[in-house]
C-alpha cells in the first residue's frame, strides 16, 4: 500500500476519508458505486470489526505467526486474519490497526500513476497485495518505487508509483510523502518513537520512498504531510521541475528502461491461470489444512477471462448460502462491494446462481450442494442498476475533499454532473463549461484517461462499461475483468489549452550532417511531417537529433518506427526525453545526473540502476546501453549546475568523458564533476579517487550520500594523435594507409607488451562474451594470457624513437613503453613507483605531466603486480613524439588494436577535468529526528514546489 498527496486523516478517522459529510466509510469500489441493500449479518460482523477494509475472522494458530500491526510474536493459539488480504493481528491490536486492505487500496490514490513491472531479485521480500513471503515463487518489482508483488497478484495491485514528473494537467504545489509499506531496511527506526519498525517476518512498518524516513502504521499519521526530499534533496531532481506529455507513451517509455530487461510473463500478466493467494486455506498462516467439507470454484470474472483460462480459485465450504458465495468470490479478486450488486452464473450452463435451488440433494432451499470432481466454473457478473452512487474526485482542484458521491440516473449528462459537483465543493460562481469530466483507467500497468463529451449521459457510460466486461469484450479496449470495473474513477479537472510538445532524440544517424540533409533523411525513411516535427538540437559528431513534436500520434508513430528503421546498416535509437524547467529548480540546487552501464559488473550494474532509480527521480538516470551519454547530458543541458556518477569500467567513464567534451559547448554547466562506481576489471581512476577497487554490494544509498560529501579536483586528459603512414624498408614514406585520427586518453597508454596482452584479452572476450562477467575471471584470462608470452622477445626499444618536450631519449632495452597519468595502471599496481627521485617530481593528476615507464617483460610486469618492483623510470614530459617503425600492439585505457608505422603525438587535450574523490571523513547517519524533519518541512528550500 502506497499513500501519496492526500488528506490526512482525523483522529479516530479512516486514512481513505475525505467524504463529505455523513457518506458512509463501509467497502465500496473506488470508481463506480451502486445503492446498497441492507447488510447480511456476517458483512456486518466483517464491518464492524475494522473500519479499514478488513474482513477479520478468529483462527487458530497452527505455526509461528507474527502481528502485522505491531509486528510482534503471536503468543497462544489464537489469532485474528484478514481474509482478503491476509493481514494478521493480535486481538488487542485490532482497534489500532491503521493498514488498509488491499481491496480498498486504490481509495488512497490521489494521483494514480502506473508502475513498471520487471522480474525480482532472490532477495527476501513480502508481497504488497497478499502480504505472503516472495521467496520460492515468480515474483515482480516496480522499477520506481519499492513495490514487490507476486506475479499472480500483480493484476491486482493498484496504481500508486511515484509521481516523478508533470505532464501539465496534474501540477501540484507540495509534494507529500509517498509512503509505501514494509520491506524495510533491517533495523530502521520509527521517526516518532523511534523504535524498530522494520520487521524481517511480515510486511510492516511505513516508508516515504522520496526522503527515506520510516515509521511505524500506527505513527506515521502524525508526520508532517509534506516532504522535503530528505538528506539528498540537494542531489535529487525535484519532480515539480520536471515535464514530460506522455499520454501515449508508457511509463517504462518515459523513463528509458530498456525493454530488453523485461520477461516475456509480463507481456501476458493477466493470460495465465491466475490462482486466487488467500483461498486455500492450507496456504494461510493459520487454520487447519482439515479440507472436509470444503469445495474449490474456478471463478472467472468475465467472458474474455474464459477465453484466456484467467481465473481465481475459491475455497468456500460444500453447504454455503448463495450470497457467501459472491461474497467469497468477490474477496478473491479485491472488490470490497457488497455482494447484492452482484451474481454468479454457472459456467456452460444458462441458470443463473441465484435463490433457487440447484444440485440441493435435500438441503435446504437457501443452500446449495456441490458434488465431489473437477472445481466447476462460474462467471461473476454485475447486476444492472437503474441508478448509480458515482464518485468525482476533485484531487486535481487542489480541494482539500477527496471526492464528491452524486447519484446519476437516466438523464444525468456530463453537463449536469459538473455542475452538481461544483455546487458541492462551493464553486457555483465558476462557469462550468470550463471544467472537464475525464475517466480515468487505473491499471497497475498503465494509466488511460478520457475526456467525456458535456452531452453524454453517464448512467450508459456506466452500463456501457459493465456491458463490456460482460458480455461485448472483444471490443473493449482496456484490460477486461469485472475488477478493472473497480479500477475506474472519474475526475473533474479544469479545461486548459495545454500546448502539446514531446521531446525525442533520435541517435544513429549518419554523423557530420547538416539541419537539411538531417530533414531529408527523416522524410525518407520516417516520413515525417515537417510542420508538426522541428529539429531543434544538432549532435552531428553523434549522428543525432533531437526533435520537438507538437502531436501526440505523430510523436508516438516516430518513436516506434525509429526503433525498427536502419540506416547505413545502423539501427536508429529513439528516446522520450523530459524537459527540465530551470525556472523551478532551487537556487543551491545541483541534480546528480546517473549513468549506469548494466553491461559492466556482471548482473551488479542492473542492481545498482534499480537502486539509483528508487533514490533519485528515474528522469535522473540513465542506461547507456539505451542512446548512451548522449542522452543525459541533452536532457541536463540547461541545468546551471549538476554533477555526474558513472556506474562503469574506466573504459565507461573515458566513454562519457569523451562526449561530455564535443557537446561541452552546449551545456548551461559545462565542467560538471564526475564520480565514479567501480564496475570494471582494473577500475584504476576509481582507486585513485578513492571509490574503491570494485563495486561489492554497497547501499546505493550510501554511495550517494559519499557523492554527495566528496571534493572536487581537477585532473588532465591527454590527445594522442595518430599519424599512421607506410614505411618502405629503406625507411621512406610511401603514403597514408589510413587518415590520422584522435584518441583521448584519461588513464595510460601502452605499446609493446602490455597492449599486447590486452588485445589477447579482447580476442578472447569477443570469441566468448558470456564469460567475461566477473572480474576474477577476467584477470585469470590475465594471467593466462601473460604466462603464453613468458618466452616472448620483442625488443621494442629498436623499433621506437622517443621524443619528450623536444628532448630526444634514449631508450633502454625494454618490451613496454607506458605513459601513466595516473599513479595506478594494471588493477592498481604502482608502476612509477613511490622512491624518491631528484630528477623527477612527483606525479600527480593535474601536474600537466606525463609519467614514461618502461617494462623488460612480463615477469617484470608480474613483479609490479605482485608489489616487488617497479617500472624503469624514463622521463617525465607534457609533449611527448613517438616514432614506429613497424607495426606494432598498443592500448589506450584498455582499448587495444595494433597500429601500423608513423608517428604518435601527445599533448594535452585543453581544459582540465573535474572530478569527484571520495571524501575520508566518515559518513554521517541519516537524521532521524523527527524535530529536524518538520522544521524541514516548515522551511522548505525556494522553489521547490
Amino acid at each position: 500500500m502506497a499513500d501519496s498527496g492526500r488528506m490526512k486523516p482525523a483522529a479516530g478517522e479512516s486514512p481513505s476519508s475525505g467524504r463529505r459529510k455523513g457518506e458512509s466509510s463501509s467497502s465500496s469500489s473506488p470508481g463506480s458505486s451502486r445503492r446498497k441493500p441492507p447488510q447480511s449479518p456476517a458483512s456486518r460482523f466483517k464491518q464492524s470489526a475494522s473500519n479499514h477494509g478488513h474482513s477479520i475472522r478468529r483462527v487458530t494458530l497452527t505455526k509461528p505467526t507474527f502481528c502485522h500491526h505491531c509486528s510482534d510474536f503471536i503468543w497462544g493459539l489464537v489469532g485474528y486474519v484478514c481474509e482478503v488480504c491476509n493481514f494478521m493481528s493480535h486481538e488487542k491490536c485490532l482497534k489500532h490497526v491503521r493498514t488498509v486492505c488491499s481491496c480498498m487500496a486504490p481509495t488512497l490514490v490521489r494521483v494514480p500513476v502506473a508502475h513498471c513491472f520487471s522480474p525480482a531479485s532472490q532477495k527476501k521480500r513480502f508481497c504488497c497485495v497478499c502480504r505472503k513471503n516472495l521467496e520460492g515463487t515468480a515474483a515482480l518489482r516496480c522499477e520506481v518505487c519499492e513495490l514487490h508483488v507476486h506475479s499472480d497478484c500483480a493484476p491486482f495491485s493498484c496504481s500508486d508509483c511515484r509521481l516523478c514528473h508533470q505532464d501539465g494537467g496534474q501540477d501540484s504545489d507540495m509534494y507529500h510523502h509517498h509512503w509505501r509499506e514494509g520491506n524495510i531496511a533491517s533495523g530502521a527506526r520509527c521517526e516518532v518513537c523511534r523504535r524498530v519498525c522494520s520487521s524481517s517476518d511480515v510486511l510492516s512498518g511505513m516508508r516515504c520512498e522520496w526522503c527515506g524516513i520510516t515509521a511505524h502504521a500506527s505513527c506515521y499519521i502524525i508526520i508532517s504531510p509534506e516532504c522535503s526530499l530528505g538528506r539528498l534533496r540537494s542531489m535529487i531532481l525535484h519532480p515539480s521541475c520536471v515535464r514530460v506529455c506522455s499520454r501515449n507513451f508508457s511509463k517504462m517509455h518515459c523513463y528509458r528502461i530498456s525493454e530488453t530487461s523485461q520477461p516475456c510473463e509480463l507481456d501476458n500478466l493477466d493470460d495465465g491461470d491466475v490462482q486466487n493467494p488467500v483461498a486455500p486455506k492450507e496456504n494461510q498462516s493459520s487454520g487447519s489444512s482439515d479440507t472436509a467439507g470444503k469445495q474449490t470454484l474456478k471463478v472467472f470474472d468475465g467472458d474474455d477471462a474464459v477465453k484466456r483460462n484467467q481465473f481465481r480459485l475459491v475455497s468456500i465450504p460444500r453447504i454455503t448460502k448463495n450470497e457467501e458465495m459472491v461474497e467469497a468470490a468477490l474477496r478473491a479478486f479485491y472488490i470490497p462491494d457488497q455482494p447484492h450488486g452482484y451474481e454468479l452464473q454457472i459456467h456452460a450452463q444458462q441458470g443463473l446462481l441465484t435463490d433457487d435451488i440447484i444440485n440441493r440433494n435435500g438441503t435446504p432451499d437457501n443452500k446449495a450442494m456441490f458434488k465431489d470432481g473437477q472445481p466447476e466454473a462460474r462467471l461473476l457478473r454485475a447486476k444492472p442498476q437503474e441508478a448509480e452512487l458515482l464518485k468525482i474526485y476533485a484531487g486535481w482542484l487542489k480541494h482539500g475533499v477527496a471526492y464528491i458521491s452524486i447519484t446519476v440516473g437516466k438523464s444525468s449528462t456530463v453537463d449536469s454532473v459538473i455542475k452538481e459537483v461544483l455546487a458541492q465543493l462551493g464553486q457555483e460562481d465558476e462557469n462550468p463549461a470550463e471544467f472537464n469530466l475525464v475517466e480515468v483507467f487505473m491499471s497497475s500497468k498503465q494509466v488511460q484517461r478520457q475526456v467525456l463529451a458535456g452531452h453524454e449521459r453517464l448512467l450508459e457510460k456506466l452500463r456501457e462499461i459493465r456491458k463490456f466486461l460482460g458480455h461485448f469484450m472483444s471490443v473493449c479496449v482496456f484490460q477486461i475483468s469485472v475488477r478493472q470495473m473497480n479500477q475506474t474513477r472519474f475526475y473533474i479537472v479544469k479545461s486548459r489549452n495545454q500546448v502539446v510538445q514531446v521531446d525525442l532524440l533520435l541517435g544513429g544517424l549518419p554523423p557530420q550532417l547538416s539541419t537539411e540533409e538531417y530533414m531529408q533523411l527523416l522524410q525518407q525513411h520516417l516520413a515525417v511531417k515537417s510542420h508538426l516535427v522541428t529539429i531543434t538540437h544538432i549532435y552531428a559528431g553523434q549522428g543525432a537529433v533531437a526533435l520537438q513534436i507538437s502531436c501526440f500520434s505523430e510523436a508516438e508513430r516516430i518513436y516506434m518506427l525509429a526503433k525498427d528503421t536502419n540506416i547505413n546498416g545502423k539501427q536508429l535509437t529513439s528516446l522520450v526525453i523530459p524537459e527540465i524547467m530551470k525556472s523551478k529548480l532551487t537556487k543551491n540546487s545541483s541534480p546528480l545526473l546517473v549513468f549506469v552501464n548494466p553491461k559492466s559488473g556482471g548482473l551488479k550494474g542492473r542492481e545498482i540502476l534499480y537502486g539509483f532509480r528508487k533514490l533519485l527521480n528515474p528522469h535522473q538516470v540513465f542506461e547507456l546501453t539505451s542512446g548512451g551519454p548522449l542522452a543525459g547530458l541533452h536532457t541536463f543541458r540547461e541545468v546551471p549546475h549538476f554533477r555526474i556518477l558513472v556506474c562503469g569500467g574506466d573504459g565507461t567513464v573515458g566513454w562519457v568523458l569523451g562526449v561530455l567534451e564535443t557537446v561541452r559547448h552546449k551545456l548551461s554547466c559545462s565542467e560538471p564533476a564526475i564520480s565514479i562506481v567501480p564496475l570494471g576489471t582494473g577500475n584504476d581512476l576509481a582507486r585513485v579517487l578513492r571509490w574503491g577497487a570494485g563495486y561489492s554490494g554497497e547501499d546505493p544509498y550510501s554511495i550517494l550520500v559519499s557523492v554527495n560529501e566528496a571534493e572536487e579536483v581537477e585532473m588532465d586528459r591527454w590527445n594522442i594523435l595518430f599519424d599512421a603512414q607506410d614505411m618502405t624498408e629503406d625507411g621512406k614514406e610511401n603514403g597514408f594507409l589510413e587518415p590520422p585520427k584522435i584518441v583521448q586518453m584519461n588513464n595510460y597508454f601502452g605499446l609493446g607488451i602490455d597492449a599486447e596482452l590486452s588485445l589477447d584479452f579482447h580476442h578472447a572476450r569477443e570469441e566468448e562474451p558470456g564469460k567475461f562477467n566477473s572480474r576474477f575471471h577476467n584477470k585469470g584470462v590475465y594471467v593466462k594470457v601473460g604466462l603464453q608470452k613468458l618466452s616472448h622477445t620483442r625488443n621494442l626499444h629498436q623499433d621506437l624513437k622517443l621524443q619528450v618536450d623536444k628532448q630526444d631519449i634514449e631508450l633502454p632495452s625494454i618490451e613496454g613503453l607506458i605513459f601513466l597519468n595516473i599513479p595506478s595502471w594494471g588493477s592498481g599496481a604502482d608502476l612509477w613507483g613511490s622512491d624518491n627521485d631528484a630528477r623527477f617530481g612527483k606525479p600527480r593528476i593535474d601536474d600537466g605531466m606525463l609519467e614514461v615507464v618502461g617494462v623488460t617483460g612480463v615477469v617484470h610486469m608480474g613483479q609490479v603486480q605482485s608489489g616487488l618492483r617497479s617500472g624503469i623510470r624514463i622521463a617525465q614530459g607534457s609533449y611527448i613524439r613517438i616514432t614506429v617503425t613497424k607495426p606494432i600492439p598498443v592500448q589506450v585505457d584498455g582499448e587495444p588494436w595494433i597500429q601500423s608505422p608513423g608517428q604518435i603525438i601527445i599533448s594535452a587535450a585543453g581544459p582540465k577535468v573535474r572530478m569527484l574523490k571520495k571524501s575520508k571523513i566518515k559518513q554521517k547517519k541519516q537524521s532521524g529526528s523527527l524535530k529536524e524533519v518538520q522544521a524541514e518541512s516548515a522551511a522548505p528550500e525556494e522553489g521547490a514546489n
